[in-house]
């Protein structure tokens, strides 16, 4: 399933992992580890963060995807499933139907 990863890093931990490269290592295995469609990196609410659009093919996965972001580099993360325009459009119809029951 698509799953959209938001990676708020810590700002001291953030500081310190910058300066020793670590961070650059971290944000290396997430590129290598997650193989992401797409991976964005901005500032938000003060804080270091990275965005990652990527397949995860088992739950079970999520301890080895996030361990890495929290010991290392004492991040917050967020994970949601995510949708691309065609699945948007897909999805679309099915709830229509969903809705006609409430009515």
């Amino acid at each position: 399933m698509r799953m959209l990863l938001k990676v708020s890093i810590d700002t001291e931990k953030g500081n310190q992992a910058f300066r020793d490269g670590t961070l650059q290592k971290v944000m290396q295995w997430a590129r290598d580890e997650l193989k992401p469609e797409a991976a964005f990196f901005s500032p938000s609410n003060g804080k270091r963060t990275a965005y990652f659009v990527f397949d995860m093919q088992d739950a079970s996965r999520l301890p080895a995807i996030a361990e890495p972001f929290f010991e290392i580099v004492g991040a917050h993360i967020e994970l949601a499933p995510a949708m691309d325009f065609n699945d948007m459009q897909a999805g679309v119809p099915q709830a229509h139907e969903v809705l006609k029951n409430f009515s």
